[in-house]
């Protein structure tokens, strides 16, 4: 389950800058276009005629018209024409809150009496000269919570992420974890380590020297629904660690926003913002490229976990410490989802 009184990203701008675009977000099927330049709206991807998928169909003089009959739809969910027929009567399909935000499309798929813009998390990079960001999105056939454990507990890097960020001291230094409000932090400090590939690579990229010792870092932060924001870095070592000079460290944050599509399949949109060279546009597809490979590691150990757990579901899992950020995150989610239910409005908003 999740909640659906959030915002989630649905997709990225230039997926609906050509054709309308069809796509489930926590259950509900959607059909996201742009009437106009610089606008964008989302309706229930159905066609009240013969329940047709609208994002089959094409914009035109800022309409959406249905594929199949010609049917034009409105933004509001109201049926606007159709050819040689009289349509108004035709019931109304749902339109859903969205906003073009930080780069990315986002869809309100509950409650639209309660989609406060104001509730979409501020992201200090995404409109900085300052911040470059390069990213991709993975469709993924697992439970949306499994992402969330996974980066809430970067442990798995030493032994999934050999060849990239993976080192034997992130398993073996202490991680901490705390929640404060509805936000789950934890940390793990390492000093006077060895750069793994992935670091060594973005220390020449920032000019660093890559065969010296650093301290490195790991900061992960939950915020509901399902998005964790990760400050991750390395300075040489002595040099302060995190509080390090930005000539002595090479620093990002690594961007997750997980959507939900049904109860076993997501849409993972990540990538890395940073604040180094952001000029410099072949670093920020380098960075891509690896970031991306990472992520597809991760991908073929969350499908097969999720295959698993449909064929053992009376299975017991164990918990560790190591496993206090996912926990606590879930404890989030589980509160929100448990209050939608009990809201008076909760019925209509499912």
């Amino acid at each position: 389950m999740f909640p659906k009184n959030a915002w989630y990203v649905a997709c990225t701008p230039d997926e609906i800058d050509a054709k309308p675009l069809g796509r489930r977000v926590c259950g509900e099927s959607i059909a996201f276009y742009r009437p106009q330049e610089g606008q964008v709206a989302a309706v229930e991807d159905f066609c009240p005629h013969r329940g047709a998928a609208l994002s089959l169909g094409q914009v035109c003089e800022g309409q959406l018209v249905c594929g199949y009959h010609g049917l034009v739809m409105g933004c509001n969910g109201k049926t606007v024409s159709m050819p040689g027929q009289r349509v108004g009567g035709f019931p109304a399909i749902r339109a859903y809150p969205v906003i073009e935000r930080h780069g990315f499309i986002w869809v309100w798929p509950g409650d639209p009496a309660l989609a406060d813009p104001a509730k979409l998390h501020h992201l200090h990079w995404a409109d900085s000269p300052d911040w470059a960001y390069g990213g991709g999105m993975y469709h993924i056939h697992c439970d949306y919570r499994l992402m969330v454990d996974n980066l809430m507990d970067l442990t798995h890097e030493t032994y999934v992420h050999t060849t990239s960020i993976g080192q034997k001291e992130i398993d073996e230094t202490p991680v901490n974890t705390k929640t404060v409000g509805e936000e789950v932090i934890t940390s793990r400090f390492m000093n006077g380590v060895k750069a793994p590939p992935f670091w060594r690579a973005n220390l020449r990229g920032n000019g660093l020297p890559d065969d010296q010792l650093v301290d490195r870092w790991q900061i992960c932060h939950f915020s509901p629904p399902s998005h964790v924001m990760i400050e991750v870095g390395v300075a040489l070592a002595g040099q302060g660690g995190y509080e390090a000079p930005d000539n002595q460290k090479v620093s990002s944050i690594v961007v997750d926003f997980i959507t939900p599509e049904t109860e076993t399949t997501m849409w993972y949109f990540w990538g890395m913002a940073r604040n180094f060279n952001v000029k410099d546009k072949n670093l920020t597809a380098q960075i891509k490229e690896g970031q991306g490979k990472v992520f597809a590691e991760d991908t073929a150990v969350l499908e097969a976990q999720q295959r698993n757990l449909t064929l053992y579901k009376n299975r017991k899992l164990l918990l560790l410490n190591i496993d206090a950020g996912g926990v606590q995150s879930r404890r989030i989610i589980d509160r929100l989802i448990a209050a939608e239910q009990a809201s008076p409005t909760a019925e209509a908003a499912l």
